[in-house]
């Protein structure tokens, strides 16, 4: 076999064995089970009638019925970020454990570590000044 051939039978195989690899990988992804997609979503929200309990750790009415709902909007394949939405729409923004990444839950992220860089700025400027 030349060289260029060799070559070429090299990414032949390699392409193969990238594109097995990617579809193992796609495969196992889409095996995650209904119960374990549930139970992932209920960790997040927070009980309707309970204080600081997600509905995972809470057995009143109101997280009983919030389960099964996620239950079966997940059974009816609806999309994680789909299902927090419409949690949110019905129960409030306050229904989930953590605050949103956007709008003012942002602001509730990016807050302490403003503060902390402030607070290190300040300290190497002073350490600077008694230098």
């Amino acid at each position: 076999m030349t060289r260029r051939g060799w070559w070429q039978s090299f990414w032949l195989w390699l392409g193969a064995v990238v594109l097995v690899a990617g579809l193992v990988v796609a495969d196992q992804s889409s095996s995650v089970s209904v119960a374990a997609r549930s139970a992932h979503l209920e960790s997040l929200v927070r009980c309707p009638s309970c204080e600081d309990l997600s509905v995972a750790q809470s057995n009143a009415t109101a997280a009983i019925a919030v389960r099964h709902e996620i239950e079966r909007k997940v059974r009816a394949g609806e999309s994680d970020t789909a299902i927090l939405t419409s949690l949110e729409a019905t129960y409030g923004t306050s229904i989930l454990l953590s605050p949103s990444t956007a709008g003012l839950g942002a602001i509730l992220w990016l807050g302490p570590v403003l503060v902390g860089l402030l607070l290190v700025a300040s300290g190497a400027r002073l350490w600077r000044r008694r230098r």
